[in-house]
């Protein structure tokens, strides 16, 4: 799509604000990158704020320098760079499909005998054991592709990224002025792969677990009321789960997910409470919430599919992406601003 100045496209209407609150999932954010990517097309938006954990958090990271730079084009190129650039690093890695797995035409690593030795591993190891040094690939990554510098000093679209104080137990959202590729590894970090990451002196595990993504940074610090949900995690599963790693996959969903579904509840509470005219005017905030998801395609990737950065499997998640949120702005574009295109009580109560 050729780029215009910002509110120029579709009849040079003014473009709406929105928030985006993005889940984590390791290569599954690939989906995000894809979302992402046909909203910075549209030409029909300002974002407002970004809320989120682990692969979303470097996803807001790079679209926010990318918005700094250059603009939404700027900020779709970056986001392109990044993920191949994550594919490029991981091709070295001795994590890679089998011809098994690449046979039955899946995603999945469960057939990779050296999968199948690092998840022994992380279950009888902690990272301080197999994992001495601490090393990590990412971390130069990502100091290569942002500068942080620049992105702490702020631009229109404020940040906020989650974290899981280990000895708390507390969330910790850190805010664009205290972003550094410590605080991204820290979002991201699963405790049975990596060490807990410290900043400024405390340790911090995957801020899946207390907020996957946060919401209430965008409700007390954004204008937006709009938020527009990105999910990778499932809510709901047909199938039960019946051997162990399908069972640890499950509980992780369930975990990632309970923080967002409490906050979908106490929003649906206070949406009530507007509409029965139990609250002065202005004093609480009517959110309107809306959601992009593939969650039929999502149960269908198996566990190890989020250590599978292979650039075919990155770029079918980003198409599927797209193509979700295509869909959702033919629905839904004229309703943000307006309503909630979300029936919280059937997807979170």
């Amino acid at each position: 799509m050729k780029p215009t100045k910002k509110g120029e496209r579709h009849g040079g209407s003014s473009p709406k604000a929105i928030n985006l609150a993005l889940q984590g999932g390791g290569a599954h954010g690939a989906f995000t990158w894809g979302v992402l990517d046909r909203l910075l097309a549209d030409g029909r938006f300002v974002i407002d704020g970004i809320s989120a954990t682990s692969a979303g958090a470097m996803n807001a990271a790079v679209v926010a320098q990318g918005l700094l730079e250059g603009g939404p084009d700027a900020a779709r190129e970056s986001l392109e760079e990044f993920w191949r650039r994550i594919s490029l690093m991981a091709a070295a890695s001795p994590l890679q499909q089998s011809w098994i797995d690449r046979l039955f035409g899946g995603y999945s690593l469960d057939f990779s005998p050296s999968y199948q030795i690092f998840d022994y591993m992380t279950r009888v190891l902690s990272p301080y054991q197999f994992n001495p040094s601490d090393i990590n690939p990412l971390r130069e990554l990502l100091v290569e592709s942002i500068d942080f510098e620049r992105l702490r000093a702020g631009g229109d679209t404020k940040l906020f990224v989650a974290a899981t104080n280990v000895r708390t137990g507390k969330i910790k959202v850190f805010e664009t002025r205290e972003l550094s590729a410590s605080v991204l590894l820290a979002s991201a970090c699963l405790p049975l792969m990596f060490r807990a990451v410290e900043v400024d002196g405390q340790h911090y595990w995957d801020g899946g677990y207390m907020g996957n993504p946060a919401i209430f940074p965008l409700i007390y610090s954004c204008d937006s009321r709009d938020v527009v949900i990105v999910h990778i995690n499932p809510i709901e599963r047909d199938e039960l789960p019946t051997n162990a790693r399908d069972i640890l996959n499950r509980m992780d969903e369930i975990s990632f997910n309970s923080s967002l579904m409490r906050e979908m509840r106490a929003i649906q509470f206070v949406t009530d409470l507007i509409d029965k005219d139990r609250v002065k005017g202005g004093q609480l905030k009517r959110m309107l919430i809306h959601s992009i998801e593939a969650q039929e395609v999502m149960t269908g990737l198996g566990v190890s599919s989020k250590l599978n950065p292979d650039w075919d499997f990155l770029t079918h998640l980003r198409d599927v992406g797209r193509a979700r949120a295509d869909q959702w702005l033919d629905r839904n574009y004229e309703k943000i601003g307006r309503e909630s295109t979300v029936d919280l009580r059937a997807a979170f109560l």
